[in-house]
């Protein structure tokens, strides 16, 4: 279309077509001088992992939550990638940023319309037109095919597109990270509702341990081999464990609470949800941050979609200073009256070039080329700040189930040797050899062991759980 504006116009001088093209060569290049991007992203390499490569997003998920083998847990995780809120907000927004980009790419397209018109209308008797139209109605028909397109010579709308089309990318992995987050954030409240159930169970063991250890105080007590004081600290015991329970009761009802709402569900759907901690299986713990951890995280491609495309609206910014040229063109039938539309000779086309370069616009096109390369830097900028929270927060998982890994095995320990010191502690009561003081005393540290058990086996399931959303998807012990 160039070609036919610069060298087939007829009657246009040659130094003037050279003028012409001197005119949009500086008013293309001079005025956008000096704005550029000083963000650059970071060096994967210096991090010690891979560069991602920027690729469609895929699925992260890949019920890696089966792997922990409880039944239940499957049909929550499952419930609330189906009907959480969290989730149908992320699939409306990557429908919307995927129809965005379908306008754009048909916007790239010659548009063809048709049109019918029939124009009724008296003339003024004193106006432009003479007779036999003045002061007269006539009307006026008309049927035509008519067509446009915007020649996209300079790449504006190539770059527009490829920007959509990267945001509508951006949109799926933000889907994906949302349902990965999701799933982890069941897998955790199942975790710790199984914790609090634990714990339940620790201290209805403890106030039975009590209750049995009260009727030992009553019987020495009637044997005048024990005081008043010792069976009111026994008696006094059982009030502490009792409140203990039902503070409990209270966040496992918390809980309950929390996990209905991320499985879309109301609050006293999972009344009867006891999950068991024992049951749930731990998955195997890698010793490093795996290499590919950039490519693997959604979070990261998202931010690395966004990059390209803020590139790409940057391209788009800097083609409006270049010409844009529209060709329009149209053909049909125009007559007096209804009648004669379709007569001979009532056909007309034509063909309608057009060449459009502000030169002078405040400054319009410049501050928008600032924006958009301001907007680039901010996705540069946010992507660098993806990343390293990326790789520290999967460096920090896998260093925290080493350290409780090595917790668990002393806590095992320090367990086996309060229930040793508790079991001495009562058969040296039971021979009154011993005092209940020393009783409780011992029982009190087995109950702290036995819950630093519970919690420790919690932690390492929810450590796991946010392992795998730190990594992107299911991991293994084999990753190097």
């Amino acid at each position: 279309m160039s070609s036919s504006i610069f060298h087939r116009r007829e009657g246009l001088p040659p130094i003037s077509r050279l003028a012409l093209l001197a005119v949009v060569v500086l008013a293309g290049c001079a005025s956008q001088a000096g704005i550029e991007s000083v963000e650059r992203p970071l060096s994967a390499d210096g991090l010690g992992v891979n560069a991602p490569a920027v690729r469609d997003a895929k699925s992260s998920t890949e019920a890696w939550w089966t792997a922990m083998g409880d039944p239940k847990l499957d049909q929550l995780v499952q419930q609330a990638l189906a009907d959480s809120p969290s989730i149908r907000v992320a699939q409306a927004r990557l429908v919307r940023a995927q129809a965005a980009a379908g306008y754009l790419r048909g916007s790239e397209l010659p548009q063809i319309q048709a049109k019918g018109e029939v124009d009724r209308q008296r003339y003024s008797e004193l106006g432009l037109f003479p007779p036999p139209l003045s002061g007269h109605p006539m009307t006026f028909s008309t049927l035509q095919l008519e067509g446009s397109w915007e020649l996209d010579l300079f790449g504006k709308k190539r770059s527009e597109l490829d920007a959509a089309i990267g945001q509508a990318k951006a949109s799926a992995a933000d889907l994906e990270s949302s349902r990965l987050l999701l799933s982890s954030q069941v897998v955790k409240a199942y975790v710790q509702l199984g914790r609090l159930v634990a714990q339940r169970k620790v201290l209805d063991r403890l106030l039975a341990q009590r209750e049995e250890v009260l009727g030992l105080v009553k019987q020495r007590v009637q044997a005048g081999l024990d005081t008043a004081v010792e069976l009111k600290q026994g008696e006094g015991a059982l009030p502490e464990a009792r409140l203990q329970r039902e503070m409990v009761n209270e966040q496992i009802e918390l809980m309950r609470h929390a996990l209905a709402e991320l499985v879309g569900a109301g609050p006293q759907s999972l009344n009867d949800l006891s999950p068991d901690l024992d049951a749930i299986k731990p998955a195997s713990i890698p010793q490093h941050v795996p290499i590919d951890l950039l490519s693997r995280r959604a979070d990261v491609q998202a931010a690395l979609w966004r990059v390209e495309a803020s590139g790409d609206q940057v391209k788009a910014a800097r083609a409006l200073f270049y010409p844009n040229i529209d060709l329009a063109v149209y053909g049909g039938f125009n007559a007096r009256g209804l009648e004669h539309l379709l007569d001979t000779g009532t056909q007309q086309w034509g063909v309608m070039p057009a060449v459009t370069l502000p030169l002078f616009d405040g400054g319009l096109r410049r501050s928008n080329l600032q924006g958009k390369v301001a907007e680039s830097d901010a996705a540069v900028a946010a992507y660098n700040q993806t990343v390293l929270g990326a790789v520290r927060d999967a460096s920090d998982q896998v260093s925290s189930l080493l350290a409780i890994e090595r917790q668990k095995q002393e806590q095992e320990k320090a367990q086996i040797s309060a229930e040793s010191a508790y079991d001495l502690a009562l058969q040296r009561y039971r021979a009154g050899l011993g005092t209940y003081l020393t009783v409780l005393t011992s029982e009190s540290a087995v109950l702290a062991q036995r819950r630093a058990s519970v919690d420790l086996k919690a932690r390492v399931l929810d450590t796991q759980a946010s392992m795998v959303r730190a990594m992107g998807g299911a991991v293994s012990g084999d990753h190097s």
